[in-house]
């Protein structure tokens, strides 16, 4: 079952890339006490997600924390090598949270994976966005197949 607005973001562990390496990040950790937004993309480097989605929230990020959000997280089922990879070669800095979710457990607990196994690359999330608020999903936008439209930047920031 997809996850709805009003829903609690269920427990799972996804790996957050830091300079120090791969560290696990509980979803209360990333979610409690915060207003997070979250956005999914089906893949690291991949076209759509390294040419507009992930730099329309590099260049809104200041934008975005301005309107009372306390973190931007890029999540992607991707290990943490490659999600802190993309993220230095997209230069996210510290501005966004670079956050594996390898094996799809969190994915698949939304309800928002899908099978790219067409374009060889298996099991992927959809491409989405979401503003979570202490844990609860307060706007969740999720794309239709092919499309790149509800879960850029500047549509979340319209939500903030």
């Amino acid at each position: 079952m997809t996850i709805k607005v009003g829903d609690r973001i269920p427990d799972a562990t996804l790996t957050l890339a830091t300079e120090e390496g791969p560290r696990p990040i509980s979803t209360k950790e990333l979610f409690g006490g915060k207003k997070v937004a979250l956005f999914a993309v089906p893949g690291a480097f991949t076209p759509t997600c390294s040419a507009k989605h992930l730099p329309g929230f590099v260049d809104k990020a200041s934008d975005i924390k301005g309107k009372g959000v306390d973190a931007i997280a890029c999540l992607s089922v991707n290990d943490a090598f490659v999600m802190k990879a993309w993220g230095e070669h997209q230069g996210v800095g510290q501005d966004i949270m670079m956050v594996a979710d390898g094996n799809g457990d969190f994915t698949r607990a939304v309800g928002l994976e899908m099978d790219a196994g067409k374009f060889g690359l298996g099991q992927r999330s959809q491409r989405y966005s979401m503003i979570v608020e202490d844990g609860v999903v307060k706007e969740l936008n999720v794309e239709a197949p092919g499309e790149f439209k509800v879960s850029s930047a500047d549509y979340l920031m319209a939500q903030l």
